[in-house]
């Protein structure tokens, strides 16, 4: 079983568990959610496909990454091309630039918000 197999495992019974605590940045998810199974696999350094999203109950998984997005979070999506020839979108969740980060602290200090 690969990594990413093994974390989805995890994932999955962490999500069922009822022991499970919420991540205090993601408090407003529930925990049963599809964005919030999506969230905790990629935090706990997942890489995603469509394929194995789908294993989690997660149709569209571009739309479950932008949620993540709007919380605050640098998910990104990656590109490769698999030995069928077939294009793949594998996301992760990684550092924002320091551009990014910079850009933020010049809206905010315009007085941009959300």
């Amino acid at each position: 079983m690969n990594k990413n197999a093994v974390i989805l495992k995890d994932a999955e019974e962490q999500i069922i568990s009822s022991k499970q605590k919420e991540n205090t940045d993601m408090k407003r998810l529930n925990p049963k959610s599809k964005t919030f199974k999506v969230f905790h696999a990629l935090y706990n350094g997942a890489t995603l496909t469509a394929a194995q999203a789908k294993k989690l109950g997660v149709g569209n998984l571009a739309a479950e990454a932008s949620r993540i997005r709007q919380h605050g979070y640098a998910v990104y999506a990656n590109t490769r091309t698999a030995g069928n020839g077939v294009t793949v979108t594998e996301y992760e969740m990684g550092k924002p630039s320091r551009e990014i980060v910079a850009l933020g602290y010049k809206a905010k200090a315009m007085g941009i918000t959300l």
